[in-house]
């Protein structure tokens, strides 16, 4: 990104104030921000500020800072940085702007930007001799499918040919800008395809076929009409019902608390039957041991408690070597026994087994990098 300066200082007013409509619009976004941050509202203001002086000078900084009570340094930093602020003075009539992305450069940009250099001034940035002409070149301005294009102020001048960007700025320069048609120049509509439409090419018959089919329905309905008004409604007779023996009081008391019984039993959703404890005699069983002298912590195992301790205790299970050797279907037995729904392998019981069966906490901490829990 290019430096970005100031004017110089012989160009720069020496005050700046908002006209009336532009102060009231300047107090609406500083009132958008919430309190204690309504510095944000520089960048608008100083859009407001550009589009009344033309660009932004420095006393329009000066005083959009004082306003926002911010620092002028960074106001300064703002208007520098984006680009769309004129930081020295354009166009009176028109300040023309020339896309020169892609696929503006692939359908011409360069040669709108000569006749700007012909009719303006070589370079950019630079007003011609009169000060009501200027031009810059910029990125993308969002009207690709009809390439190549130029903004002047806020709007589009598309489908550009050097010839007619040449008229358009002899128009401005004549004061007569306003005369001229925005959008595209080549007679297309909006972004319409340039060869014209491939299909509903006729308009007038569209039409026709539109209001035929309309009065087709209007007759068909105008016709069907009074037959249907003729037709006398016909009323049907009210079904005869079978007389119902009447129950007993008492005999209804009794049978509405059935009744609700029943139905609520039916709506009650149905509870899932837990799977069955697996059997102590099942082969999948983790083969115990009798009590040993030595007995491991088995709490230092992720997921065993004091109350999981005891009961694969009681199983005879009482060695990290026990927990590190047990096989697939052994594990499915515990963790079935225990209802885990699936807690061991999750919590990978073998694996820490295995550290503490090998050397203990040292040897789970340079495994797992932390200590047991």
């Amino acid at each position: 990104m290019s430096v970005r300066r100031l004017a110089d200082a012989s160009v720069q007013p020496a005050s700046f104030a908002f006209n009336r409509a532009n102060a009231a619009s300047a107090k609406k976004w500083i009132a958008k921000y919430p309190k204690g941050r309504e510095q944000s509202a520089i960048i608008p203001l100083l859009m407001i500020a550009q589009e009344q002086e033309g660009w932004v000078t420095k006393a329009a900084i000066e005083s959009i800072c004082e306003m926002l009570g911010m620092p002028f340094i960074r106001g300064l930093e703002v208007a520098t940085f984006y680009t769309q602020y004129q930081l020295k003075p354009v166009g009176t009539r028109a300040h023309i702007q020339v896309c020169g992305t892609t696929p503006c450069m692939l359908r011409g940009s360069e040669e709108l930007m000569d006749v700007c250099r012909s009719k303006i001034h070589h370079d950019q940035f630079h007003t011609n001799e009169t000060g009501t002409l200027s031009w810059e070149e910029v990125e993308c301005l969002g009207a690709c499918v009809n390439a190549p294009m130029v903004m002047i102020f806020k709007d589009t001048y598309e489908d550009l040919t050097p010839e007619r960007l040449a008229e358009i700025i002899d128009a401005f320069e004549a004061g007569k800008g306003a005369d001229v048609p925005v959008g595209p120049q080549n007679g297309r509509i909006f972004s319409a395809p340039i060869s014209g439409f491939s299909a509903l090419a006729d308009e007038k018959a569209i039409l026709k076929t539109t209001r035929d089919k309309e009065a087709k329905a209007a007759a068909k309905a105008a016709k069907e009409a009074p037959a249907v008004a003729a037709e006398p409604a016909k009323v049907a007779e009210p079904a005869k019902v079978a007389a119902v023996p009447k129950a007993p009081a008492k005999a209804k008391a009794e049978a509405k608390p059935v009744a609700k019984k029943t139905e609520a039993a039916a709506a009650a959703p149905k509870k899932a039957a837990a799977p069955a404890k697996p059997s102590l005699d099942h082969k999948d069983r983790p083969k115990g041991i009798e009590k040993p002298t030595a007995v491991d912590d088995l709490q230092l195992i992720s997921g065993v408690g004091p109350k999981i301790e005891a009961t694969l205790h009681e199983l005879g299970i009482f060695t990290y070597a026990q927990v590190a050797s047990w096989k697939k279907a052994e594990r499915v037995w515990v963790d079935g026994y225990l209802a885990f729904h699936g807690r061991i392998e999750r919590e990978d019981w073998v694996k820490q087994a295995k550290a503490l069966a090998k050397g203990g906490v040292e040897e789970y901490i340079r495994v797992f990098g932390k200590k047991p829990v």
